[in-house]
């Protein structure tokens, strides 16, 4: 069983054999599907699903923390499984392709408290950008 659709079931997620192909679809590291990729996968696995399934599924998954919307440059949202694995993105200027990375070191700490304005920062999201090794 993925990992995704296992903590999707421990939060009683009702799992039909739809929402158990879209979970399959995206587990794994290094995921980052647009919502078409997603669908055309699950519809290889099971020819009935729909495409409105697909987005319903994918939106229910992101209400649930389970799942991160990735968006990058004004391209198609992408869906990221890693949601409880801290992570950044490096990205292909070129062709879009997303990698996840581990970079050492916290960004939350890297902010300097007088560059903060006041906010409570409770989050940051960094964005590595170059080109992949197919496109460089």
């Amino acid at each position: 069983m993925s990992d995704l659709l296992e903590r999707l079931r421990g939060r009683g997620w009702r799992v039909t054999s739809q929402r158990r192909v879209v979970a399959e679809v995206l587990d794994g590291d290094h995921v980052h599907l647009t919502a078409d990729e997603v669908h055309a996968r699950a519809a290889h696995l099971l020819p009935e699903i729909s495409r409105a399934t697909v987005y319903n599924t994918l939106g229910e998954m992101v209400s649930l923390g389970e799942v991160m919307e990735v968006s990058t440059d004004g391209r198609a949202k992408r869906y990221d499984p890693n949601a409880h694995h801290p992570h950044q993105h490096l990205v292909c200027s070129n062709c879009g392709a997303i990698r996840d990375v581990h970079p050492t070191g916290d960004p939350l700490a890297d902010l300097p408290q007088e560059q903060r304005f006041g906010f409570a920062v409770s989050q940051a999201e960094v964005t590595y950008r170059g080109l992949c090794p197919t496109c460089a």
